[in-house]
């Protein structure tokens, strides 16, 4: 049966071509601004990370001025101070720890024909790779012993490999770095985690860093953030040690925690952790410490920005416009046949059958409205990296994977549906006998 309406359906759709026409341009008009938008909250508010988001936790100690909160309404720092990161993973309380912040190096290759260039580079300690399941196309990351002992080691972004070594396995080789000669242990494959959960607080859609070297070399070498440094009092004088004294928040701590009993049992580490510093005379605010998983953390960041959620309401009520308009031709295309109508139920067809089949032509209008929304979406989103694209992140928003492909055709063909209801009923109300006797 569901062949026959099909059939049945093509056919109409075929008498009327304007009208036809007019439908699917008008579903597809309204798919194609709603599911840009949607694509891009769909990449904005994507799990980076899906396999792991729910052990990692994102560590927040409140060691703010006791007279304003560091983010309203009364949220500790996003970040924490190189005392009490230091502090937390000598405790080494958590199965893995990070602790990272953003530096700039300037890598002085071999070849005396290429010139030293400046690369985007974070210090960490040896869990980041594993932590994070980063990919390597050769070798891996370091080893805790390598942060112990203070050892010059690097990893490097697929791109830089390509750069320096032509992309060749060049684990064990030297990449000199400020007049600095580290030794290659691993090459990442491509990674973009999308956001940059791992570091929100430097451009949620930020690039991955070229280079990883150790944390440990880089406080040995007194470098300081390239990213954001926050301080709630001034410190007390010009000096690396007075700076890595101070109360000024600038790196990010991450822990491994499976399950609610060992994440209660660190933010119970974390308490008492920071009643001893309260002790000491710091920390003057009440207790305020946070544990936030990888989507928890991205929720708290807002990573979604207000303006697309504005957006995205914008594009839901044109979309409605748009079926409001479908609704208007599919009603005027039902009354032009309630002759034919009128005919089949007097042949003996019922309310069902008529129904069905202008419910099951809905759904093909709606599907060809969905193919060409797709387009319609594709050229959305290159008007978005047309106007936008000196922004490198914005090429992330702009590509469309299966998932919503295949989710732009299935509201076509709901919204489709939707829009046939009323005209359906009002096919299924036409009495035969009041048609029959005008033809």
């Amino acid at each position: 049966m569901f062949r026959y309406y099909l059939k049945l359906g093509t056919l109409s759709m075929r008498r009327n071509p304007v009208l036809t026409g007019l439908m699917v341009a008008a579903i597809a008009t309204g798919i194609g601004a709603c599911m840009t938008i949607v694509n891009i909250e769909y990449v904005m508010g994507g799990n980076p990370i899906p396999h792991r988001s729910d052990v990692l936790f994102h560590v927040q100690l409140d060691n703010w001025d006791p007279y304003d909160a560091a983010v309203d309404p009364d949220l500790p720092p996003r970040q924490v101070t190189y005392r009490d990161g230091t502090a937390l993973l000598a405790a080494n309380q958590a199965r893995r720890q990070v602790l990272s912040y953003k530096t700039g190096r300037i890598i002085q290759p071999e070849d005396p024909d290429q010139r030293p260039f400046r690369v985007q580079s974070r210090s960490t300690t040896a869990d980041f790779f594993p932590m994070f399941d980063t990919p390597f196309l050769y070798g891996s990351g370091w080893d805790r012993a390598a942060d112990d002992n203070l050892e010059y080691v690097v990893v490097l972004s697929k791109e830089i490999n390509e750069q320096l070594f032509g992309g060749e396995n060049s684990v064990g080789r030297v990449v000199v770095m400020n007049g600095d000669r580290y030794r290659v242990t691993g090459v990442l494959d491509t990674w973009e985690p999308t956001p940059k959960f791992y570091d929100v607080n430097n451009q949620h859609f930020g690039e991955v860093e070229e280079v990883f070297f150790p944390f440990s070399v880089s406080i040995s070498k007194e470098l300081y953030s390239n990213g954001n440094t926050n301080c709630w009092k001034p410190v007390a004088e010009n000096s690396w040690q007075a700076f890595t004294n101070s109360e000024c928040v600038w790196m990010q701590f991450w822990v491994e925690l499976h399950g609610e009993a060992e994440k209660q049992e660190y933010l119970a580490f974390l308490d008492a952790y920071v009643e001893e510093q309260k002790a000491l005379g710091r920390f003057p605010r009440p207790l305020n410490n946070r544990l936030n998983d990888v989507m928890e953390w991205m929720e708290v960041e807002g990573v979604v920005a207000d303006d697309v959620k504005v957006l995205l309401g914008l594009a839901v009520m044109f979309l409605v416009v748009c079926l409001l308009n479908t609704v208007g031709l599919l009603l005027a295309k039902i009354m032009r046949r309630t002759g034919d109508i009128s005919l089949r139920r007097a042949l003996g067809a019922s309310r069902a059958a008529i129904f069905g089949q202008y419910i099951v032509e809905a759904g093909v209008v709606g599907f060809a409205g969905g193919i060409l929304g797709i387009g319609m979406t594709w050229l959305g989103l290159r008007g978005i990296l047309y106007l936008f694209g000196d922004y490198e992140f914005v090429s992330k928003f702009v590509a469309m994977d299966w998932v919503m492909i295949f989710a732009a055709i299935a509201l076509a063909i709901l919204s489709a549906l939707a829009a046939a209801l009323y005209p359906t009923w009002r096919a299924c109300s036409v009495h035969p006998a009041s048609q029959l006797k005008t033809l």
